[in-house]
């Protein structure tokens, strides 16, 4: 049985997680309770708080988190609430990616520029990408896009598909649109993974606003 972390440190990145969740529901981007986020809470083994199913992602509180391990359950006996239906993605994105934060939304411009570029949408020559790790000129960033599937299982094995590492020559892409449902984005803590799905989300507007 995997350990519990601290009640401190749960609270901690409970109160995290909900001021995220009303930063990104002002925005729109978590609509009725859609969406869930989380953070590593412990690396070895993996455990991450992720914000509860089920629950107005405005008005969250430094409580409104579940424990789960690196396959997406619950583990603490405690606590009969279900996590968020994407959990299992949520662990899976952190263990590949090395992140301790990672965001799903459902932005809508998110989804419109996965409906009309499946294949992943490309994008070039604007300085936001910086925003994300890449050059402003001269190099395509190709936002992935993957199909929608509830067996969070079956996601991840898709998101290793399209899922490029960073290199010395080439960062990775720290996000990733689920077609026909939303996004995420990832990143080293908290700030990165705000920056990164910001900055994503913006660039994906433009997008789908411009072609």
């Amino acid at each position: 049985m995997t350990a519990l972390p601290s009640l401190d440190r749960v609270r901690e990145a409970g109160a995290a997680l909900a001021a995220e969740a009303s930063r990104f529901s002002g925005y729109g981007w978590m609509r009725g309770t859609s969406g869930n986020l989380s953070v590593v809470v412990e690396r070895e083994p993996l455990v991450l708080a992720v914000t509860a199913s089920g629950l107005d992602k405005s008005l969250l509180t430094d409580a409104d988190v579940v424990l789960i391990d690196a396959d997406g359950r619950a583990i603490d006996p405690d606590d009969h609430r279900p996590p968020s239906a994407e959990s299992g993605l949520h662990a899976h994105i952190a263990a590949r990616t090395g992140a301790n934060a990672v965001f799903h939304v459902h932005a809508f411009d998110a989804v419109v520029a996965g409906h009309r570029w499946p294949g992943g949408v490309e994008i070039r020559d604007m300085e936001m990408l910086k925003g994300i790790g890449h050059l402003a000129d001269d190099e395509t960033v190709t936002i992935p896009v993957i199909r929608n599937h509830q067996d969070m299982s079956v996601e991840a094995g898709w998101f290793d598909e399209v899922y490029r590492p960073a290199t010395p020559e080439v960062p990775e892409v720290p996000a990733l649109i689920v077609a026909n449902h939303g996004m995420y984005a990832w990143g080293s803590d908290v700030a990165a993974a705000r920056r990164h799905l910001e900055i994503t989300e913006w660039l994906l507007r433009f997008a789908v606003a411009t072609r």
